[in-house]
C-alpha cells in the first residue's frame, strides 16, 4: 500500500536521537539572530566555576578566521568515565541534552538553571568544536564536527604543571542556523563586563583579532555593583545616594529557604528622566525581569509607602503603586536561587514562584532601616513617588473610565474594580461561577475586575458581528470591555477601553482548553484590535499542588505549585535530591479553578508578582497563516481538514513535537 499524507501508523512516529532535535529546531534551544547565545552558554559555564570559587579569570577570543575560544582557570570538566554511561564525563557534557554537573549540588551550590542543554547546544550548532581540559598534570582533548564526535577523548603530549587546571573551548558557529553569523560585539562586551561586576575580583577579557575591530579589553571590579551603577548613572543627577546591600540565608536563619539563597543590590533614584536597571539570577542576565524583580518592586513600593505614611507625606485619596516608585529608579539586582525556573532555554525571565517572598524577606527590612537612618533621602524618594502618583491620577481623570459600556449598562455578574486608569486595570474572564466566586475574593479590588462565564461559550468564528450580541456571555464581555465588535483591518477607537489587560482564566484541563480556544477565536474574529495592541492574555493555572513535608534541618512544610507534568517531575526530583521520601509527598491534582481557595488562586494565578501570563499575539508577517490555522480549528465547514490535520500532526509524545 502506498503511503499518503492521510496514512498515520507507527512508521509516522519519529524519534530524534542525540543532538538532532537542536539542529532540527534550533529556535527552541537558543536565540538564532546571532551566535551570541551559544557563546554565552560556554561563558556561563566558566562563570559558574567562578561563582563556586574555583576560577579567577574568563577570557574570550574572537579569531580572525571566525572561530571562538573561551578559556577559564576552573577545575576543568571531568574526564573520568561516568559510572553509568561508561563514557568520559566531558563527552556527556557536549553530546547529551539534559546532562551536566549542575544537577549535583555538591559541586555547584548555585548555577544558572537546570535545563541541562547548555554547551551541548553550542556543539550541535557549530561546524567544529574542540574542548581541551587541564587537570591532574595532563592535557585532555575531545573533538567534534557538526555536533558529531570525531575524536574520542585523548591525552596530548603537552606538559602541564600539576597545579594548572581549566577548560578551553574552541568552536566555529555554523552560520546556516543564524540570521547573521557574526558575533554582536557590544552585547558580548556587556556580558563579560556584567560577569566581572557580579564577581568582584574576577577578571574577564575579550580579545578581537584581525580587521578594523581588533582590540583587547579587560574588566575587573573592586566594589562590583556600586562601581557598575556609578558608570550607568554617570551623566544623571541623583536624587539620593546609592543604596547598596546584600543578604543571604545562613544555617542560623529561618530554614524556609536554602543556605546561600538571597540577593545583592545597588539602587538609586534620579531627579529627571526615566530609570533603568539590570537584573540577574545566579549570574544569568534576565533582561525581561521576572518574579525576582517583581519581588524587589513590591518590597521597594511597600517600604516607600510605609515611610511616606509614617512621615505624613501621603495626600488624601492617593495610593502609591510600584510604577510610581520605580519610574525613576536605577538599579543592579542579582538574586541567588536554588533550582531557578526560567521561561524557556534562553533564560531571559525568571518564573520561580517562591522568588518574590524570598526577595521581600531579604530586602525590605534593610531598605526600611536605611530609609529611617537617612530620612532626608527617604523624603526625597517618597516625594518623587507621590508626585508620580498625582500625575498618574490626573492623567486618568482626562480619560475618565466609562461606567457604562457602549452597548448598555454593565452586566450584573461583573465585579468591577476601583481604579480608573486603563494602564493598571485588569479584567479576568473566569470559567465557571464557582471559580468566579473564588476569584472575586482573591482579587485586588483596586485594579482587578472579575467576569464569571457560565458554561461553554458560543463558537463565534462564523457568526456575524451583528449577531454575536445575541449570546449573553459574549454580550457581557463586549459591554464590560467597552469596545464595539469590529473586523480585522479596522481601526476602532480604543479610548473607551476599560481594562488594559483582558485575561482569559480557564481550568487547566481539556474542557478549559476548549473554552480558552473559543475565547481566543472570539477576540481574533470580533475584537482583533485588542490582540494587535497587546491587551489580551491567557493565565496559566497550575495543575498540581505538592506538599513537601519537613525533612533534615528544614522544620517547615513547603508548598510547590506545578503548571504541568514537567514541573511536577522537577519538583519530585528536587525533593528527592533533598532526601525526601517521595511516598511522603502529598500531591493534589486540581480538577479546576473552583477547587482552589482564594489564597491559592491569588498566589498561583492572579498575583502579578508570581503569576504567569501568556500574551495572545500574532507574529508579524504571519497574520494570514495564523488566521488560516484558527479557521481550520474552529470552522464548522472544515471538519475533514481538521481531522486530517489532527491525524497528521497530533503525534503527542514524540521528541519532534516537544
Amino acid at each position: 500500500m502506498s503511503k499518503t499524507p492521510q496514512t498515520y501508523d507507527a512508521e509516522s512516529i519519529q524519534t530524534l536521537e542525540g543532538l538532532e532535535p537542536v539542529r532540527r529546531h534550533p529556535g527552541m534551544y537558543t536565540r538564532t539572530n546571532t551566535p551570541n547565545h551559544i557563546l554565552q552558554e560556554v561563558v556561563d559555564n566558566a562563570a559558574d566555576e567562578c561563582l563556586a570559587g574555583f576560577a579567577k579569570s574568563i577570557s574570550v577570543t574572537l579569531h580572525a578566521d571566525g572561530t571562538i575560544t573561551v578559556a577559564d582557570d576552573g577545575r576543568g570538566i571531568p574526564v573520568d568515565l561516568h559510572p553509568v554511561k561508561k563514557v568520559p564525563g566531558i563527552q556527556l557534557v557536549f553530546s547529551v541534552l539534559h546532562a551536566g554537573g549542575k544537577f549535583d549540588k555538591r559541586n555547584y551550590g548555585f548555577s544558572g538553571g537546570l535545563h541541562g542543554v547548555g554547551v551541548s547546544v553550542t556543539n550541535a550548532l557549530s561546524t567544529t568544536l574542540v574542548a581541551t581540559v587541564h587537570r591532574d598534570g595532563a592535557e585532555y582533548r575531545i573533538e567534534y564536527e557538526n555536533g558529531e564526535l570525531t575524536k574520542k577523548l585523548y591525552t596530548t603530549e603537552t606538559t602541564v604543571p600539576r597545579g594548572k587546571t581549566g577548560t578551553i573551548v574552541h568552536f566555529r558557529p555554523n552560520g546556516k542556523y543564524f540570521d547573521s553569523p557574526e558575533i554582536h560585539i557590544p552585547s558580548l562586551e556587556r556580558l563579560l563586563r556584567t560577569k566581572a561586576m557580579l564577581l568582584p575580583g574576577i577578571t574577564t577579557t575579550l580579545k578581537v583579532e584581525g580587521g578594523l575591530f581588533a582590540d583587547e579589553k579587560s574588566w575587573k571590579y573592586v566594589e562590583g555593583m556600586t562601581d557598575y551603577l556609578r558608570e550607568m548613572v554617570a551623566e544623571r543627577d541623583l536624587a539620593a545616594p546609592i543604596f547598596v546591600g546584600s543578604r543571604h540565608w545562613t544555617e542560623r536563619d529561618s530554614e524556609e529557604y536554602a543556605v546561600g539563597e538571597g540577593a545583592d543590590w545597588a539602587l538609586c533614584w534620579i531627579a529627571d528622566g526615566a530609570g533603568l536597571g539590570e537584573s540577574f539570577v545566579n549570574l544569568i542576565p534576565t533582561p525581561q525581569g521576572g518574579t525576582h524583580v517583581n519581588g524587589l518592586r513590591s518590597a521597594v513600593c511597600e517600604s516607600i509607602r510605609a515611610f511616606a505614611e509614617h512621615h505624613d507625606m501621603m495626600p488624601r485619596n492617593v495610593k502609591i503603586v510600584p510604577d510610581d516608585v520605580w519610574g525613576k529608579c536605577c538599579y543592579i539586582f542579582s538574586a541567588r536561587i536554588k533550582n531557578p525556573q526560567f521561561d524557556g532555554q534562553t533564560k531571559e525571565r525568571l518564573s520561580s514562584r517562591g522568588a518574590p517572598a524570598m526577595i521581600t524577606s531579604v530586602f525590605r527590612d534593610r531598605f526600611e532601616l536605611w530609609l529611617n537612618e537617612h530620612p532626608e533621602y527617604g523624603k526625597v524618594i517618597a516625594s518623587l513617588a507621590v508626585d508620580a502618583a498625582n500625575a498618574r491620577m490626573r492623567q486618568a481623570k482626562k480619560v475618565e473610565k466609562k461606567k457604562q459600556g457602549t452597548l448598555g449598562t454593565l452586566p450584573g455578574k461583573l465585579a468591577d474594580c476601583k481604579e480608573d486608569d486603563p494602564e493598571r486595570t485588569e479584567l479576568f474572564l473566569v470559567e465557571g461561577d464557582s471559580a468566579g466566586g473564588s476569584a472575586k475574593m482573591a482579587r485586588d479590588r483596586d485594579n482587578q475586575a472579575i467576569l464569571p462565564l457560565r458554561g461553554k461559550l458560543l463558537n463565534t468564528w462564523e457568526v456575524a458581528a451583528n449577531e454575536v450580541l445575541a449570546c449573553e456571555a459574549v454580550h457581557n464581555i463586549i459591554v464590560s470591555i467597552g469596545i464595539d465588535p469590529h473586523k480585522r483591518g479596522d481601526k476602532p477607537d480604543l479610548s473607551s477601553l476599560r481594562y488594559g489587560k483582558v485575561i482569559i482564566m480557564t481550568d487547566a484541563d481539556v474542557d478549559g482548553a476548549h473554552i480558552r480556544s473559543l475565547l481566543e477565536g472570539f477576540f481574533l474574529r470580533h475584537l482583533p484590535a485588542l490582540v494587535e495592541h497587546g491587551h489580551v492574555y491567557v493565565a496559566e493555572a497550575p495543575l498540581y499542588r505538592v506538599d513537601v513535608p519537613p525533612h533534615g534541618k528544614t522544620k517547615v512544610r513547603r508548598v510547590v505549585y506545578c503548571l504541568d507534568e514537567e514541573e511536577l517531575d522537577a519538583a519530585k526530583a528536587r525533593a528527592e535530591g533533598e532526601g525526601v521520601d517521595l511516598e511522603k509527598l502529598k500531591i493534589q491534582r486540581f480538577k479546576g479553578l473552583g477547587e482552589m481557595n482564594p489564597e491559592q488562586l491569588w498566589e498561583t494565578t492572579m498575583n502579578p508578582d508570581t503569576r504567569k501570563l501568556l500574551p495572545l499575539r500574532i507574529l508579524a508577517g504571519h497574520e494570514d497563516e495564523t488566521y488560516a490555522a484558527v479557521d481550520r480549528c474552529l470552522s464548522s465547514k472544515r471538519v475533514s481538514d481538521r481531522r486530517s490535520w489532527i491525524e497528521a500532526e497530533g503525534k503527542m509524545g514524540t521528541e519532534e513535537n516537544l
